[in-house]
């Protein structure tokens, strides 16, 4: 069949079942957009490259499959870098569909519109890999190796970069026949080990990470036929449901857990990547595992860094958690995790107390909502303190990579993608001033999101990391914009509250128009009204 390269590549991620584009078209990309309005995938236009890289995160995040960015050359591409690096420390897949000047300028330095010296190689650092299309009978196979990444190992963000002369180049092309691609099982004799260790364990303790995600009902057989204790990830959280009794969500950096984990005879480790933003964040190096280490992860280099396994299983991790489940005898439980539990008493922490409040509000008013934060101090808290009935349910900026900018725009992805589940976004006021624009596509967008704005009138975050250090308090103290100004200016919804009770009947307002509602919570009422 005759066609472009550009409409080829099209009918190809419709095959692959890429339904969402986000982009800002330009001169460098027109080329794609000729056909777009004909294909069955959605456009979705942000107010900066960063942004689309956000909502590809968010949509990614909420729904479990990629979608698509479509990206000009040069300062499309490092505006857009923020957001692959964000994609690719948390195994975020995400396709970024860029041009790049002609072949036949490409390493001259000529001075030509959007020239990078190596766009390539400047994103190959933030991908798990980056590719310049020189034949455009290579498309299928190029594709092919994103969604074998997607599907079937370690996912993140993947660069294809078309020339300009390539983009409306005529291409006579077969149908397109996507791969399929399944990640391995592991070996019979693997899973017999590992199940001969766990039943053998006095103490033995499970780690949960993002790639439970997609086997909760696997991961809840697995725990309760060994009935111990869990610490999860931050991008795990939900995977048990909520208020499970074995599950003490994402604090092994707190004392009480450390122990527990320092105590535990047998450790499974299942899709976590075992890092610091999860196990470390007092950042003293005293997580330590002194028991008999099982991993299991989609990535072979995953399974040799930061704890050295006694047992490492390359493969899917739902398939090992079931296998294992099927494999191991019913246990007693001990009481360890509820003994822990007791040990934490998170919501009497003085440096979580204050935000028990908000996520009681929102667990009563939003119950089903996916929550989506940025890097600010409700977030941090809410990684210990929020329960949530299923996965994909909690997503932030606020550990691993750690940009600011994020919950807005990753909160309109996740609304895109699961328009029949409410979505907070819970942001603070200097993240927010990061990608004010996006809320022009929220309103573009027509989504009852919620933006949750923590108004502490600054960066408090590094404020009070500056005074435990006796560091000047330097570009810290930020007046914010006038929210309900920029709520007009936007045509958003607006409410002002100081307490829980007033945030919860604004959530509950939230449905009363297809528009995003913007709800500034005063920090300093807040803390007076508790």
């Amino acid at each position: 069949m005759s066609q472009t390269c550009a409409s080829y590549l099209l009918r190809l991620l419709e095959a692959y079942g890429i339904d969402t584009a986000f982009g800002i078209p330009g001169v460098h990309t027109i080329e794609l957009y000729r056909s777009l309005g004909d294909s069955a995938i959605r456009h979705v236009t942000p107010r900066h490259e960063q942004g689309a890289g956000f909502m590809a995160d968010g949509y990614a995040r909420a729904s479990g499959k990629p979608a698509a960015c479509f990206i000009i050359t040069g300062p499309g591409m490092t505006n857009i870098a923020t957001a692959m690096g964000q994609a690719l420390a948390d195994s975020i897949p995400m396709l970024v569909i860029s041009s790049v000047n002609r072949r036949d300028t490409l390493g001259r330095g000529q001075g030509r519109l959007h020239e990078l010296p190596g766009q390539r190689e400047t994103l190959a650092g933030v991908s798990v890999f980056s590719h310049t299309l020189l034949d455009p009978a290579a498309l299928p196979e190029v594709l092919g190796r994103a969604f074998a990444i997607f599907q079937g190992a370690r996912p993140g963000p993947v660069h294809i970069e078309i020339p300009l002369d390539l983009l409306a180049a005529p291409l006579e092309a077969p149908a397109p026949r996507p791969l399929r691609v399944y990640p391995p099982a592991a070996p019979a004799a693997a899973i017999a080990q590992a199940a001969d260790w766990l039943a053998g364990a006095e103490r033995p303790l499970l780690l949960l990470g993002g790639g439970c995600a997609d086997a909760p009902q696997a991961a809840r057989a697995l725990v309760e036929r060994l009935q111990a204790p869990v610490l999860t990830t931050i991008n795990a959280k939900g995977v048990l449901g909520q208020d499970h009794p074995l599950d003490l969500g994402a604090t092994a950096s707190l004392p009480a857990a450390r122990r527990l984990a320092a105590e535990a005879d047998v450790v499974l480790a299942l899709g976590t990547e075992l890092g610091e933003t999860d196990y470390d964040l007092v950042f003293d190096d005293g997580f330590r595992l002194d028991g008999r280490l099982i991993r299991v992860d989609i990535d072979p280099q995953q399974l040799a860094r930061n704890q050295a396994a006694d047992l490492a299983l390359l493969a899917d991790v739902g398939q090992v958690m079931h296998d294992l489940a099927e494999a191991l005898p019913a246990r007693a439980g001990d009481g360890r995790a509820a003994a822990v539990r007791d040990a934490l008493a998170l919501e009497a922490d003085p440096e979580l107390a204050p935000y028990a409040p908000l996520y009681a509000t929102l667990r009563a008013a939003v119950p089903e909502a996916i929550l989506v934060g940025d890097s600010t101090g409700p977030v941090y808290a809410g990684n210990f303190l929020a329960s949530l009935p299923a996965p994909r349910r909690w997503f932030n900026a606020a550990t691993g990579y750690g940009t600011l900018g994020y919950g807005l725009p990753a909160a309109l992805g996740a609304a895109l993608a699961c328009p029949e589940r409410p979505v907070v976004a819970l942001v603070g006021d200097g993240g927010l001033q990061f990608v004010l624009g996006e809320l022009a596509t929220a309103r573009d967008l027509g989504q009852a999101v919620a933006v949750v704005i923590w108004n502490n009138q600054g960066y408090d975050e590094i404020r009070r990391y500056m005074a435990m250090h006796e560091v000047p308090r330097l570009g810290v103290d930020l007046a914010p914009p006038d929210f309900a100004g920029l709520a007009a200016a936007y045509a958003c919804r607006y409410r002002a509250v100081g307490d829980p009770a007033a945030l919860g009947e604004a959530l509950g307002r939230l449905d009363e128009a297809a528009s995003p509602l913007l709800i500034e919570v005063d920090a300093s009422a807040w803390a007076q009204a508790l």
